[in-house]
């Protein structure tokens, strides 16, 4: 009777340690299930800004193309081809700019990342500073 006994509290220790051991793991799995959601916040964020890079970085290729098939082209094409080559590209380029802003001011779903994002307003003032440029090389364009 008394090996009954005994084998019934090693059972019920052996259970309790195990109940501990499970609850230690579901916990770790939920801390790891909460950590995996805020990394997969901070990556969106980090795609996010390499979509704004990607669209200035357009923006400013087809500015320059702009500017520059405008002053490559201009003795050597006849002005009404000229003009509305580099026009076109510039306002591409206007374009660009803006689509850059509306997409990166997109708002990133719950739950919050970690990541820093960029502040709006240097968003805005970057890019809007960036389609003035476009604005004044296009009347440089047609002014010229």
């Amino acid at each position: 009777m008394t090996e009954e006994i005994e084998n019934a509290r090693d059972a019920q220790v052996s259970l309790a340690e195990t109940a501990g051991t499970m609850r230690k793991s579901a916990d770790a799995q939920t801390d790891s299930a909460d950590r995996r959601t805020e990394l997969a916040a901070d990556r969106t964020v980090l795609a996010a800004e390499r979509t704004y890079a990607a669209w200035v970085r357009t923006g400013l290729s087809a500015l320059a193309a702009g500017i520059g098939a405008h002053a490559l082209l201009e003795n050597k094409v006849p002005s009404w081809l000229v003009a509305p080559t580099g026009s076109l590209l510039v306002l591409f380029s206007a374009f660009c700019f803006g689509a850059a802003v509306w997409r990166e001011m997109l708002k990133v779903a719950p739950p919050r990342p970690h990541a820093v994002r960029i502040p709006p307003v240097l968003l805005v003032a970057v890019n809007g500073f960036l389609i003035i440029v476009s604005l004044a090389a296009l009347l440089e364009i047609w002014v010229v």
